[in-house]
């Protein structure tokens, strides 16, 4: 749990840096949008790509990148198996492999396949996003952003704080659970038994403390915010948030990239060598 990196910042002088966190948030939400618009493993590649790129732009380590995807394995692993195991074939379509009534086609590796390359740029496009921006950046993006809202009397200053302290606790949350896990194996806790229900019952060890830990963690955080005068909304800014060049020049790139895709998705003009060429990759 130790090497999730969403919610962790990494300090470097880049360009990706120091674009505006306004447009980092929406890019990052246009990013996830584009990968369920995806079905062929050609796009998925240049997204990855991408993504990669951006990272190595932003001065970026690409094993902190890259280890963020050990928080989906599991989850990519239970959804491949359901996949495989559930999937059913075209009529023409012969299985690969038949056990008892589970049966394998190429259409349900397909598919598996392209679920996992979505959940893996699901979980990178919000990594290099919260390791780009500082937590406080990330609060007045979004508070810029859902600005409007004020004027149906939402409190947007309390909801952008909520939402950054909350991921800002991601890694020192999972940080808890991984001392709570080791404590708890010192004291004889079995947490690698092949009996699922003596595992779910060493879970209730792991998840009473660390339910009165985030407590104990919020009640001291509210009292450092109240003794620091916190009163919330109408604060000002050291720094205000201005769009320069280089965010025209980054909103150019998104744009042009979410029309690419889309565009070999639907192809709306027909254009006949896209059809021939999805034909062959696919």
């Amino acid at each position: 749990m130790r090497d999730v990196s969403i919610g962790q910042y990494y300090a470097a002088n880049s360009v990706i840096h120091r674009l505006d966190p306004r447009f980092k948030l929406l890019a990052a939400i246009l990013f996830m949008i584009m990968a369920f618009f995806v079905d062929t493993f050609f796009v998925y590649g240049v997204l990855f790509i991408f993504i990669i790129t951006v990272a190595l732009i932003g001065k970026l380590p690409l094993f902190k990148v890259l280890k963020s995807l050990r928080a989906v394995i599991v989850l990519m692993v239970f959804s491949l198996v359901l996949t495989l195991m559930f999937s059913i074939g075209t009529e023409q379509e012969v299985a690969l492999f038949s056990w008892w009534r589970i049966n394998i086609y190429t259409s349900a590796l397909l598919y598996a396949g392209l679920l996992a390359s979505r959940l893996v740029l699901l979980m990178l496009g919000p990594s290099v996003l919260t390791l780009t921006t500082t937590p406080i950046e990330l609060t007045d993006g979004i508070e810029s952003l859902l600005k409007p809202l004020t004027l149906i009397k939402v409190p947007v200053y309390a909801f952008a704080l909520i939402m950054s302290i909350a991921l800002r606790m991601v890694p020192t949350l999972f940080e808890e659970t991984d001392k709570i896990i080791a404590a708890q194996k010192a004291r004889g806790a079995d947490f690698e038994s092949a009996n699922l229900l003596r595992r779910a019952k060493s879970m209730v060890a792991i998840l009473i403390p660390l339910f009165i830990s985030s407590f104990r963690r919020a009640d001291d955080l509210a009292d450092a915010m109240d003794s620091r005068c916190f009163s919330g909304g109408n604060r000002t800014r050291m720094k205000q948030l201005k769009f320069s060049l280089r965010d025209a020049i980054a909103v150019c790139v998104m744009v042009v990239l979410f029309f690419m895709v889309l565009f070999f998705r639907y192809n709306w003009w027909g254009v006949s060598w896209l059809v021939s060429f999805r034909g062959i990759i696919y």
